[in-house]
């Protein structure tokens, strides 16, 4: 494209583009457009953030017919049940909150628990816990699921380890293998996307 036809194409003056070429620190419009092009390169050129990465990578992974398989058995078991309790402690409660909403908006009567030492009922065997946790070995949380176990409720998990304590005794899990990340003094900040993405997958198959 001439600067006569930029100019055009925008309704200014070839000087008004010159006078801008000019600002840029350009030698003219030539200039302009040969700086312009090795910018456009070099942006295109640029590699994602590590942690775009790896969140790109789960996605990927997502993208597959086990998966969806993996997902299905899971709200399989969330369809027969009357009551859905979403389970978590620290930031993890924070999303057994958001879980329990969602699934309620989309008509399964949930509630987000993050205390443990909460009161377990005998007979809770129309109710699935769904339990949502990084490390998958909280004592706390593993205390309370032996109790809802004992009232025969049935036990998804989602954590970040398919070997971890929590999704050894739960009836089905699925784990995001993410990178653990931690800050300010030891807190976990690993990346819970996936544990989004995993609670409104379930959701939206029920």
């Amino acid at each position: 494209m001439t600067v006569r036809e930029l100019a055009d194409s925008i309704q200014v003056s070839t000087s008004t583009i010159l006078r801008f070429c000019n600002k840029l620190e350009c030698d003219g419009y030539k200039e302009f457009k040969e700086k312009l092009k090795k910018y456009v390169h070099r942006i295109q050129e640029m590699a994602p953030q590590s942690d775009l990465t790896e969140i790109l990578n789960y996605f990927n992974k997502t993208n597959t017919n086990s998966f969806e398989q993996k997902i299905e058995q899971g709200a399989g078991f969330i369809r027969k049940a009357e009551t859905v309790i979403f389970l978590g402690s620290g930031s993890s409660g924070a999303l057994a909150k958001y879980g329990a909403r969602y699934f309620s908006n989309l008509g399964k009567f949930s509630i987000g628990l993050d205390d443990t030492l909460y009161p377990i009922t005998k007979d809770m065997k129309t109710t699935v816990v769904i339990t949502l946790s990084v490390s998958g070995e909280t004592k706390d949380v593993i205390t309370l699921i032996n109790q809802f176990k004992i009232s025969k409720c049935n036990i998804l998990s989602i954590t970040n380890q398919a070997n971890s304590t929590i999704a050894q005794i739960s009836d089905w899990n699925i784990s995001y293998n993410m990178n653990i990340h931690h800050a300010n003094g030891g807190y976990n900040a690993t990346t819970q996307v996936p544990v989004l993405f995993l609670i409104e997958a379930l959701a939206r198959r029920i």
